[in-house]
């Protein structure tokens, strides 16, 4: 009786089994690496991560461990001999920069090894971030593409503002809303994980006047605003910082500007807080480099701006300011640290050399010029820079080629705050033309917005992102990756949107974003700009206008659009275009016209719309994020669809001033009116998601440092715009 009891039991054990669902079971991949290493095990974690998503766990062990591991990291020549085959490494390690790495398979007794070989721990953290990113693409190690990786550029840095002793008005919200956020050490190093998974390597730090937040000056305690626990605390940030820079493979510099004294030194003495050039702020100034150095070991250097507050100084004045104190201090200092020498207003490259050349620093100089000046992200071409208040450009500073510095362009941006931003080819095209011989590298930043505290997006769902700099992530992939390798290919800033949003996202969303993005760019190249607040490209604002102002609104209107020149030679302003065609003078085909400029502009926004429009099924499918994403393209498409019109309009309101053809004033009235339509689409898309932010741009503006920005509050100018059109004589 039992076996038939039995053989039932196995039935019914069997078909249980057979519907049973399938749970795929997690595999352990091992690798072996330096654990020790801050550097590696950063890297690891995020290999971690991805092979988590495709079931795998990851096994460590150490590079001493016996057996084989599934991945092994070498990360530099000493290491290489634990390869398999290892007499054969040493023709792959003579390829390998440093910072560069290689991923390959390599046969080891019983199985295949992935290998990530690299000179330097800053190279096999990116060779592994690599992999990981592979792994998270092809859903698994076995699909991984083998690689040799080398950076193009050595310096590759982000400029980040302080928000305490802040160039700009520390009074400003758009400022002093970011303190706690920047005090906070969990901030930074989500911002430096960024940082190193963009290929970043510099970090700067910017403010007036950075030394009094870092020591107390020996022999001018005075100028120190801290007491003695206060400045503990933050001498503990400082140092964290520094050292979590370093196991992120990044180099730090404090950044000032010149000559400034803390608040509490000028009171003691009766000094002036900014532009004293008096012996005592001399000797105050070196005490306070000397120092700085000796006291923060994992501070890499310093950097000088030779600006603002040296009024009344002739450049060679200037550089032997800087030469008596920031070089002076250097050299006092108990070790060498590097050093940044702006070129801003720097008046005579002749005396900047001699003051290089005179330092003998063991490292090279990064000597910093601004790329067409505050609005790097114009034209790829250099029009302008800073170094002198005119905007010239004088080759001296890279003619003949230096030996002891390096040029680094710094691309600002002072165009978009709010819309994410991201144009690949644009960033590729600025590196083949501006990556000359003399070029070690870029800078990227800011000094009218920080990064930090999210304070722009209405809070709802949509915000999936702590920190501002996590909602423009692609900005910071592009540049960093870019800058690192300008070969990377689209497919893998895609992979990312897909990763983010689900497949299928990726491409289109990076072609939507390539195609309205161009419309910053070319409006920065149309409207010739200079300082910070001349342009706010995603605003369609002149707060500081350096053309012809009527004095009206911030807002470009029709007429200061018509009469203002443009920055990129090959653009045609809308009153020289007008002024050849009435008098019949003939146009050179390399120029740009403000219709053909109007044609790109529509093609490139409506083609963005389509795209945008083909992903707003997906909308709630998986992120909510993906909704704010689409929202900032049709954002960006509008206003290239805006501009278009609005240079039509120009086109058409300048004929009838000069040929008094009333068609062409009813033509512009026209266009104009379809220009607001464009704008009332532009505060429609934004309106659900943004909120009016904090302007530090506008802080000029009658509303000081209550200034604040929204799309909305311009509507008005565009009926403005129709009202000057329809009365124009």
């Amino acid at each position: 009786m039992k076996k038939p009891l039995i053989r039932r039991i196995k039935f019914l054990f069997l078909i249980a089994l057979w519907f049973m669902p399938v749970v795929a079971a997690e595999a352990d991949v091992s690798i072996a690496y330096r654990t020790e290493s801050p550097q590696l095990s950063f890297a690891v974690s995020r290999l971690d991560q991805a092979l988590r998503q495709v079931n795998e766990t990851l096994v460590l062990t150490d590079l001493a461990g016996p057996g084989e591991s599934d991945i092994l990291i070498a990360a530099d020549e000493r290491e290489a001999i634990f390869l398999p085959g290892a007499a054969l490494e040493s023709s792959i390690l003579s390829r390998i920069e440093p910072e560069g790495f290689q991923i390959a398979r390599r046969h080891a007794a019983k199985k295949d090894v992935v290998c990530v070989i690299a000179r330097d721990e800053t190279g096999a953290m990116y060779g592994v971030l690599d992999l990981a990113e592979q792994i998270r693409t092809v859903k698994g190690l076995e699909k991984i593409e083998e690689k040799l990786s080398n950076r193009r550029f050595e310096f590759r840095a982000i400029k980040f503002n302080l928000p305490w002793s802040s160039y700009r008005p520390e009074s400003n919200p758009a400022m002093n809303l970011h303190i706690e956020t920047c005090r906070d050490l969990n901030f930074w190093r989500r911002f430096l994980d960024m940082m190193a998974q963009n290929r970043f390597n510099v970090l700067s730090l910017w403010n007036l006047h950075p030394f009094t937040y870092m020591i107390r000056p020996e022999g001018f305690g005075e100028a120190c605003p801290f007491s003695d626990k206060e400045l503990a605390r933050w001498q503990r940030f400082w140092r964290r910082l520094f050292r979590m820079a370093k196991e992120h493979g990044i180099e730090t510099y404090v950044v000032n500007w010149n000559i400034v004294v803390s608040p509490e030194f000028a009171k003691a003495h009766g000094l002036k807080e900014r532009n004293d050039t008096s012996d005592l702020v001399r000797r105050y100034t070196r005490q306070c480099v000397r120092q700085v150095i000796d006291e923060y070991d994992e501070l890499t250097g310093l950097g000088v701006t030779l600006a603002d507050w040296m009024n009344n100084m002739t450049p060679k004045e200037r550089e032997d300011w800087i030469q008596d104190t920031f070089v002076e201090g250097m050299n006092q200092a108990k070790r060498r640290a590097k050093f940044i020498h702006r070129s801003v207003l720097a008046g005579s490259p002749v005396e900047m050399r001699r003051v290089i050349d005179e330092a003998d620093f063991p490292d090279p100089v990064w000597v910093e010029v601004k790329f067409n000046w505050s609005h790097g992200h114009s034209t790829p071409r250099l029009a302008i820079t800073h170094d002198y208040s005119s905007g010239q450009i004088d080759e001296r500073f890279w003619k003949p080629a230096p030996e002891n510095y390096r040029i680094a362009w710094m691309i600002r941006n002072e165009d978009f705050f709010i819309l994410r931003w991201g144009q690949p080819d644009f960033i590729r095209q600025h590196i083949v033309t501006n990556g000359l011989d003399y070029v070690g590298g870029y800078f990227v930043g800011s000094e009218g917005y920080i990064p930090a505290k999210e304070y722009a997006h209405k809070p709802n769902d949509h915000v999936t992102w702590r920190y501002a700099f996590q909602k423009q992530w692609l900005f910071y992939m592009l540049w960093g990756r870019l800058l690192y390798e300008p070969d990377t290919p689209d497919e893998v800033f895609a992979a990312e949107f897909d990763h983010r949003y689900g497949d299928g996202t990726g491409q289109t969303l990076l072609k939507a974003y390539a195609l309205a993005g161009r419309m910053p760019l070319r409006l920065a190249s149309f409207h010739r700009a200079t300082w910070d607040y001349t342009l706010y490209s995603e605003g369609f604002l002149a707060p500081a206008q350096t053309g012809f102002n009527d004095k009206v609104s911030p807002f470009i209107s029709i007429d200061e659009l018509i009469r203002h020149e443009t920055l990129d030679p090959a653009y045609l302003s809308i009153a020289d275009y007008v002024e050849a065609v009435v008098g019949k003078q003939s146009i050179e085909e390399s120029l740009v016209t403000p219709l053909e400029l109007a044609e790109a502009l529509e093609s490139d926004g409506g083609e963005a719309l389509k795209l945008a429009s083909s992903l707003t099924a997906k909308v709630g499918q998986g992120s909510p994020t993906l909704a704010c994403e689409i929202a900032d393209v049709q954002a960006w498409a509008h206003l290239s669809l805006y501009f278009a019109d609005k240079l039509r309009a120009g086109v058409a309101l300048e004929t009838f001033r000069k040929t008094a053809v009333g068609e062409q004033r009813w033509k512009a009235v026209a266009l104009l009116k379809k220009a607001a339509e464009h704008w009332a689409d532009i505060v429609a898309v934004t309106n659900p998601h943004y909120r009016a932010i904090p302007a530090v741009q506008l802080s000029r503006s009658g509303s000081g440092d209550e200034a604040v920005f929204s799309w909305r509050q311009y509507q008005n100018q565009t009926q403005r715009d129709i009202q000057i059109a329809a009365g124009a004589e």
